[in-house]
């Protein structure tokens, strides 16, 4: 038992170490808002694409191909969102709430937050199971968030524009470009490799660092009951009834842990400048972002130490 719960602080602890680094930063006030935001693109642009790129590079596709995980994860996501679209709208009268709610229970934190989580359990080195699925979540949630914002919103569902736009996603064309040139053979030189290794390495830690230097904690009481549904159904609810299935399915290992890496963090924090730009509620975004990153400590510290405990990993 306390060995097992020995693996679940390690999973949680070094994350919420760099946040704090990075709440530290913002309260010395050693970067401002415009820098974060240009240092936040320069990761999203240049650091998660040498990260997929790396971690696909460097690995071996037959050994970490997982076709029914994918399956599995893509469909719980799609089947999340669906039942979201036909149940907010009747416990939640305004529109400008109703895609709000969606994003934040649907989408969540996966490559910022999910990702460290296997890689503090199995190793930096055995993640490529974990960044293969960044490939088939990502633009599912691009897709659904503008999907949900947009029709309550009441307006019309561009579809070449985000096609266009996720084929753009530096995690996205990573991804691509780490398979076409590894399935063609096509050799690196060390020396030019093992830069973009060390920048892959570095992703994590500047993210987090980031995201808790970025977080900015707005008054809750006008939409406390929405607050509440959000955070309960994102940390309990979906991660309970989504690997409970996965459980029965027979999942396990690593697998598993990238399930609870996917369903089992908060929301996506893109999920707040998603909101304020396609005319939702920008205040309730942003809160729900912060509760369930700063809840999460204890759900996911919980979720990995009870299913450590039952032997799923």
């Amino acid at each position: 038992m306390f060995s097992n719960f020995i693996v679940a602080l390690s999973a949680v602890i070094p994350m919420f170490c760099l946040m704090a680094i990075g709440a530290f930063v913002k309260i010395s006030k050693l970067l401002t808002d415009e820098e974060l935001n240009h240092m936040n693109r320069m990761v999203f642009r240049v650091f998660f694409f040498c990260m997929m790129f790396h971690s696909i590079y460097t690995t071996d596709l037959a050994a970490t191909f997982r076709p029914k995980l994918m399956l599995f994860g893509a469909g719980a996501v799609l089947a999340i969102f669906i039942l979201l679209m036909l149940i907010i709208p009747r416990i939640e009268p305004e529109n400008k709430r109703r895609g709000v709610m969606v994003q934040a229970i649907f989408r969540s934190n996966f490559v910022i937050m999910g990702v460290p989580i296997v890689a503090n359990i199995f190793g930096d080195e055995n993640i490529a199971v974990t960044t293969m699925m960044i490939a088939v979540i990502i633009p599912m949630y691009n897709i659904l968030a503008v999907f949900a914002l947009e029709t309550f919103r009441g307006g019309k569902i561009a579809i070449l524009p985000i096609l266009a736009g996720i084929i753009k996603n530096p995690m996205i064309l990573g991804a691509i470009l780490g398979a076409t040139f590894l399935n063609l053979g096509v050799h690196i030189p060390a020396p030019v490799l093992k830069p973009i290794g060390q920048i892959s390495a570095a992703t994590t830690p500047v993210a987090l660092i980031i995201l808790g230097a970025s977080f900015k904690l707005g008054s809750a009481q006008a939409h406390i009951k929405q607050l509440i549904k959000c955070v309960f159904s994102r940390l309990i609810l979906v991660p309970a009834v989504v690997l409970s299935v996965a459980l029965i399915l027979g999942f396990r290992g690593i697998d598993f842990v990238t399930l609870i890496a996917i369903f089992g963090t908060p929301c996506a924090i893109v999920s707040f400048a998603m909101a304020q730009q396609m005319g939702g509620d920008a205040d309730l975004a942003g809160n729900c972002v912060v509760f369930t990153s700063a809840l999460s400590c204890v759900t996911i510290f919980g979720w990995v130490l009870f299913f450590k405990t039952i032997g799923i990993f």
